[in-house]
């Protein structure tokens, strides 16, 4: 293994672990923040984050573009006032990779939230917890499973993102090359063995995450 097939393996991973962690904060808030927003709003933001499911990656990626480009909506005004260029980068990979993987992060933890009798935000009232203590110390704990249901599903969705980052963050080795846009470089030129390479790679962690994942549900189910 040379040294830019270590770096593209060290960069998926990267983009991976640091979307995930991102966007399971972000979903965590967001669906706590939603259970007492008007069921018209809070459809119509499921909407918006659940459409990455029903339009193509690289559909995604394009709107990314119009919205993150140089002469896009915030893309334009980041250049313009702060000389910040987001195409082209690793952060492209992280962005794309959380707007793909939201809908998992979200749906799962919103199902969590969803299963809990009240009668545990109540008893958190009754005990003078504020809603932060009773999110952090109650509903937390209570769907653990959901929330590390949402993270194994979100790295495994991020490790493997191609359409939209490939239009976000481009295919630059040594740059923002991931490991399947490695796959698709050394398949296009005839490498089969680099693709063999990077392909056993994404196999072994993927391998690797489903473990881990049956792993710490079978702990979970003989807990209880």
């Amino acid at each position: 293994m040379n040294n830019l097939s270590f770096e593209i393996i060290v960069l998926t991973l990267k983009i991976a672990v640091i979307s995930t962690v991102l966007v399971t904060f972000f979903s965590l808030f967001l669906a706590w923040k939603l259970r007492k927003v008007p069921v018209k709003i809070k459809n119509s933001i499921e909407m918006l984050i659940n459409i990455s499911l029903f339009i193509s990656p690289s559909v995604l990626g394009y709107i990314l573009i119009l919205i993150l480009g140089k002469n896009g909506v915030i893309g334009a005004f980041l250049y313009r006032y702060f000389n910040i260029t987001v195409m082209f980068s690793w952060w492209a990979g992280i962005i794309t990779s959380f707007f793909v993987t939201i809908p998992l992060m979200y749906n799962n933890i919103k199902a969590g939230m969803a299963s809990l009798d009240p009668i545990y935000h109540e008893a958190g009232l009754e005990a003078g917890a504020s809603e932060f203590q009773i999110l952090r110390l109650i509903t937390i704990p209570l769907i653990k499973k959901n929330i590390l249901a949402g993270i194994l599903l979100s790295f495994g969705r991020a490790m493997g993102e191609f359409g939209a980052t490939l239009m976000l963050a481009g295919n630059i080795p040594g740059k923002t090359q991931t490991i399947s846009m490695a796959i698709y470089s050394a398949s296009e030129s005839g490498d089969t063995q680099r693709a063999n390479f990077f392909l056993a790679v994404i196999l072994i962690i993927s391998f690797i995450v489903m473990i881990i994942y049956n792993y710490l549900f079978i702990k979970e189910r003989k807990s209880q």
